[in-house]
C-alpha cells in the first residue's frame, strides 16, 4: 500500500467491487485502494465445504475476502427494486430499474447466466391468485441465478480485470482500525495488517463492509457521531424438503418470495434465499458464532434432491433498543451452546409433538439432511416463542400452496439470523453527514442482496467522478 490514494473502499463485496468498476470507468486517473480483512478470491477456502467440518478459520473464508459472502452464495441477482434493499426510498421505480439493468449488464459482460426466472407471467399470476386465497402474498421478482460455482467465476473475472486493467490495488488480510476525519471531511483510514499499522490518506472513503463488517461499522459510527436508524431484526430457521414439494413453484419463479402475517402474533414471516436442488450450509461470524445458510449450483449434475429456504420472522423494536446485531448473535449463541458450537436440526413433527429430535428420529426421516454436521435437537429451547409460533403458523399456511410442506419429515435448521446493521442516514448519493464519506451495501443497512448492493456502489462512484 502507498500512503495516499484518491479513493479508499472498505470492503471487497459487491458494493465495493462495483464502486471500483464504475470509478475507474468514469475517471481512469483516479487511484483506488480496496481493503478487506479477508483474502483474495482464489485464496479463499472453506474446510467445511470440503470435509463438512468447520475449523473456525480466521478470517472466515465464507464471509470475508474478495466478493464478500457473495463468492460462495447462491448467486441470485434480484431484478426488482422491491427485493433486496431500500433503493425505492432513494430513487423512483424507473430510476431503480435503470440502475439495476445497468448493473445486470455488467454481470452479463463478466459471464453471468443469460436465463432469467420469473418472466412467465401467466404461471406467476396463477400462483399469486392461489396464494391470495390463504392470506399469502407472493412478491414478484425476476431472478438471474448464477449458482455458487458461476458466482465464483464471475466475481473472479471482476477481480482480475480491476487489478490488471485499472488503477486499483487490493490489500487483503487488512483491517481498518479507524476512519480518519479532518475539517469535517473524510481524510483516509488507519489500517493494520501483518506489516503493522499504517495511515492511508484519501479524499474519498467508501464504507462497504458487508454483513460481516456490520458490527464494526456500528462501532465506527458511534465514534464519528453518525446518525442511524434501527433496522428490523430477522431471526428464524432454514427449511429443507424434497424437491417434489417445491418444484411447481421454483420451476418458473426459481425463488418463491412469500409473505404471511402470523395468526397469533401478527408477525411478518417471509421466505428468503430459496435454493432448488440446494445444500444447507454453515457460516461462522467472528470465529465464534455458527449460523445456518444455504446455496445451490447452476449445473444440474451438482444439484441435490432437496430444496431449502429461510423462514424469517421480522421484528422492528422501538427505543431504547439499539442493538439488533447483538440480539441476533445472542439467539444464535443459544443454539450453538446446545449443539457444541454447531447447527441444530429438528423434524417439524418432533417440534409439534414437543420432543427433541435425536439421531434415531433423523434416520427415520424421508427428508435426508444435506448438512451432515447438523446436530439433532429442540429448537423450542433456542428461538423465542413468538418467533417459533409464527414460523409454524406460516408453514401451515404455505402448505396450502405447497402440499407436503407441513409434514413431520420437514427439517428445520437453526438458527438463521440476518445481521443487518442499523440503517445509516445518507443523502440520495449515499454520502453521510461527513463530507466525502459514503456508506453503502448490506453493512450500511441499505441493501440486503447482491444486486442492490452493486447499485449503491455505482451511485457513489458516479458522485465521486462528478465531484
Amino acid at each position: 500500500m502507498k500512503e495516499k490514494y484518491d479513493v479508499v473502499i472498505i470492503g471487497a463485496g459487491p458494493a465495493g467491487i462495483f464502486a471500483a468498476l464504475e470509478i475507474t470507468k468514469l475517471n481512469k486517473n483516479l487511484s483506488v485502494l480496496i481493503i478487506d480483512k479477508g483474502r483474495s478470491i482464489e485464496k479463499r477456502k472453506c474446510p467445511a465445504r470440503v470435509n463438512g467440518k468447520c475449523i473456525n478459520c480466521s478470517p472466515c473464508g465464507i464471509t470475508s475476502g474478495w466478493s464478500g459472502a457473495g463468492a460462495f452464495s447462491d448467486g441470485k441477482l434480484s431484478l426488482s427494486p422491491e427485493v433486496g434493499g431500500r433503493l425505492l426510498e432513494y430513487f423512483s421505480e424507473d430510476e431503480c430499474m435503470e440502475l439495476i439493468k445497468y448493473c445486470d449488464d455488467i454481470y452479463l459482460n463478466f459471464g453471468a447466466n443469460k436465463t432469467v426466472y420469473g418472466l412467465n407471467n401467466e404461471k406467476i399470476d396463477k400462483i399469486k391468485y392461489e396464494a391470495s386465497k390463504y392470506n399469502i402474498r407472493l412478491i414478484e421478482c425476476p431472478v438471474r441465478h448464477l449458482g455458487t460455482e458461476l458466482a465464483y467465476e464471475v466475481l473472479k473475472k471482476m477481480y482480475h480485470y480491476i487489478l490488471n486493467d485499472t488503477n486499483t490495488e487490493f490489500s487483503e488480510l487488512t483491517e481498518v482500525e479507524d476512519i480518519l476525519i479532518e475539517d469535517d471531511a473524510a481524510a483516509g483510514v488507519l489500517v493494520k495488517n501483518k506489516q503493522g499499522q499504517k495511515k492511508i490518506s484519501a479524499k474519498y472513503v467508501i464504507v462497504a463492509p458487508g454483513r460481516g463488517g456490520a458490527e464494526w461499522f456500528s462501532i465506527q459510527s458511534k465514534k464519528l457521531n453518525l446518525k442511524t436508524k434501527n433496522n428490523a431484526v430477522d431471526i428464524g430457521v432454514r427449511v429443507e424438503v424434497p424437491n417434489s414439494i417445491m418444484d411447481h413453484l421454483t420451476k418458473d419463479l426459481y425463488e418463491a418470495k412469500l409473505v404471511y402475517y402470523s395468526d397469533t402474533f401478527d408477525n411478518k414471516v417471509r421466505t428468503f434465499c430459496m435454493n432448488p436442488g440446494g445444500v444447507v450450509s454453515e457460516e461462522h461470524y467472528d470465529g465464534t458464532i455458527a449460523v445456518v445458510n444455504g446455496h445451490s449450483y447452476s449445473e444440474k449434475e451438482l444439484r441435490t434432491e432437496n430444496t431449502n429456504f429461510a423462514m424469517l420472522v421480522s421484528t422492528s423494536f422501538t427505543e431504547p433498543f439499539d442493538q439488533p446485531i447483538t440480539y441476533g448473535k445472542y439467539i444464535a449463541k443459544l443454539g450453538n451452546m446446545l449443539t457444541g458450537d454447531g447447527i441444530m436440526v429438528q423434524r417439524l413433527g418432533d417440534l409439534l409433538n414437543g420432543r427433541r429430535t435425536d439421531y434415531s428420529r433423523i434416520k427415520k426421516s424421508t427428508t435426508i439432511p444435506t448438512l451432515k454436521s447438523a446436530v439433532p435437537g429442540d429448537l423450542s429451547f433456542v428461538l423465542p416463542q413468538r418467533c417459533l409460533t409464527s414460523i409454524v403458523e406460516a408453514l401451515k399456511a404455505f402448505n396450502n400452496i405447497a402440499p407436503g410442506l407441513y409434514s413431520k419429515n420437514t427439517l428445520l435448521y437453526g438458527v438463521e439470523v440476518k445481521f443487518y446493521s442499523s440503517k445509516f442516514e445518507t443523502n440520495d448519493k449515499f454520502e453521510t453527514a461527513i463530507k466525502n464519506l459514503y456508506a453503502i451495501g448490506d453493512g450500511a443497512g441499505i441493501t440486503r442482496g447482491l444486486m442492490q448492493a452493486s447499485v449503491t456502489g455505482v451511485v457513489v462512484a458516479r458522485d465521486i467522478a462528478h465531484k
